[in-house]
Formats: structure tokens, sequence, C-alpha cells
């Protein structure tokens, strides 16, 4: 008998056993966001929290290499923690008894240059500063040209240019960035000040070495994130949030601000909303809110599909991912 191979395995898997609660949601947000694909819409994906360095890059590279997302939102720390990731793999330190640590514990890790993430600890020698002897030529180069750009665009030339190959310890085609820099993805970075090459970058403008203009603002992303959205929602823009903070916040307001404040009412909004959190509804939290909340505030349609997943971004996102790869 001929045996059959099965080409969908995350798909038959999820849609068998995840019938309830948090797991329906999953499989429910996962079909939404296929059907805005299918439709035409394009897609934004947030990432906050630390994903990159859970090594999400594994598979959300390969969502940008088959276009399933169009424009990405993300904190400073996600931006810089893949590259840091190709480049220092290997000198990262797992700590899985990490609840256990003591004060006098996380001091020893200070001191071996060992910057701890929840079980993970990311080296300074190799991660920080290997990257930083060449960001500042790019930064220094740039204000002698007299050109400013924005900071994900520093960090594309940065991996474009090579000079990170030697110090590669993966596969190169596990990092997002290295994906969105070979497609020029858009990149949203908010709040890139706080970050490790932001705080590089202000620590060469209180020395009197770089001008704070040489990286454009956080103002320059948002009138660039408003010509991108004017310029694509024909068809709709979909948004997916893996956790929340200024990585959400930021890139969603663009929606009322086109529409109240550039006095624009034919702008669209939000075709779809998706939010992977474990933040839970509670007074005055934001990234606990419902999804419904956002109607108030001009974000989201009464009829944009919702879905909000209670659960752990780590373990939700590469099966949504994965899901949307096998179509």
């Amino acid at each position: 008998m001929k045996m059959t191979i099965n080409q969908k395995p995350i798909t038959d898997f999820i849609e068998k056993y995840f019938l309830h609660f948090n797991a329906a949601a999953l499989v429910d947000a996962a079909k939404g966001y296929e059907a805005q694909l299918n439709k035409g819409s394009k897609m934004l994906v947030s990432l906050a929290g630390a994903m990159s360095t859970a090594e999400l890059g594994k598979i959300f590279a390969e969502m940008i290499r088959k276009d399933k997302v169009q424009i990405i939102s993300c904190t400073g720390a996600n931006l810089e923690e893949d590259v840091m990731n190709l480049v220092a793999h290997s000198h990262y330190k797992r700590v899985p008894n990490y609840r256990d640590l003591t004060p006098q514990d996380e001091w020893d890790l200070l001191e071996k240059g060992l910057n701890r993430v929840t079980d993970t600890c990311i080296p300074e020698e190799e991660a920080f500063r290997r990257i930083q002897k060449h960001i500042v030529k790019i930064w220094k180069d740039a204000e002698a040209a007299g050109e400013r750009y924005l900071p994900h665009e520093y960090m594309y030339k940065l991996l474009l240019s090579g000079v990170l190959e030697q110090h590669y310890e993966i596969d190169i085609k596990d990092s997002w960035m290295y994906a969105a820099a070979e497609k020029n993805l858009p990149i949203i970075c908010p709040g890139w000040e706080d970050s490790t090459m932001g705080n590089i970058f202000a620590s060469y403008v209180l020395k009197g070495e770089l001008k704070a203009s040489t990286v454009k603002s956080g103002i320059e992303y948002m009138t660039f994130l408003a010509d991108w959205y004017t310029n694509n929602s024909k068809n709709g823009i979909g948004f997916f949030q893996i956790g929340g903070g200024i990585a959400g916040d930021f890139p969603i307001c663009v929606v009322p601000m086109l529409y109240q404040d550039m006095e624009r009412p034919e702008t669209p909004f939000w075709s779809y909303f998706c939010q992977i959190s474990d933040s839970t509804t509670s007074y005055g939290s934001y990234s606990g809110a419902v999804p419904n909340e956002k109607i108030t505030w001009g974000k989201l349609d009464i009829d944009t599909p919702k879905f909000i997943i209670e659960s752990d971004a780590t373990i939700v996102a590469p099966l949504i991912f994965a899901y949307l790869l096998e179509m």
C-alpha cells in the first residue's frame, strides 16, 4: 500500500485538538490571518518583549520570505537582539533555574558580562561590542556625508555590508532581520532610544562625537508609517500583535491620527486585529484591554475581525506562523 505524506502536520494537529478556550482562539486567529492574506490585505506584525532572544527568527524569517508579513513594528531590543543572536549565539548562556537565583547569583552574572532575559543570558562582549564598533562607523559615515536614516535602516546597512559575516554563528536563514533587510521591508521601531544600541548612540551624542539628528526620530517614524498606511490600505491592513507595549501602541494609533488629526475620514480602520498576550484586563491596562476598547479610540471598526489569545507568545506565535506557512 502506498503511504501518503502529511503535508500539513501543524494545521491538522491544531484543527483536531485545539477546540476550546485559548486553543480555539489560536485556530480562529490563524484562519482570520489567512483570510486577510487571501483577500489581498497586507499585515503588520508587532514584536514586543524579547521575541528575538526567544529565537522567533527561526520561523518569522520564513514568514517574511514567503510574503506573509508586509510591515513590522518592534522594540529597539527586538531589532538588535536578532542580530546579537546571529553573531554571538554560542556565547549565550541558558539558566533554566532562573527562578531560584539569589541577588548574589544575579550579581555574579553581571560580573561575567551576562545580561539575563528570563532563562537566557546575552553575552555583553560578544553580542553588544561586536556590533558596536561597526554600527558606530556607519553612524559616523552617514553624518559626515550629511545623511540621516531611521534606526532600522542603519541596521539594514550593517547586515547588508557583510562586515559581520566573520562572526555568524547561526544559519543566516534563521535571522528575521536579515530576511527583512534583503526585502527592504518597512519597519517601525518606536522608542528605539530604549535599547542597547540606542543607549550607545546617546553616549556618543553626550561625548560630542555624533549629533542626535543623525538618527531620525520617533515622529519621523510616525510620518513614515502614515504615508505607508495611506499608500497600502486599499485592500485593508491587518494588525497582528505579539505582546503589548509600545511596539503595538505606537503603530495602531496611525489610523485615528490620519482620520481625526489629519481630517481624512476616508482612512480605513485596521481590517483585522489579533493580540497574543498574558496581560489580563485590569484597571487602566492597555496591554490587557479587550479589542472592543479600541473601537472607542477610532482604531478598529465594529465589524473588524478581533481575536485575543491569553497565552505565552513564545508558544502561540510559532504555531500560528507554522499554520500560515503550510497554506
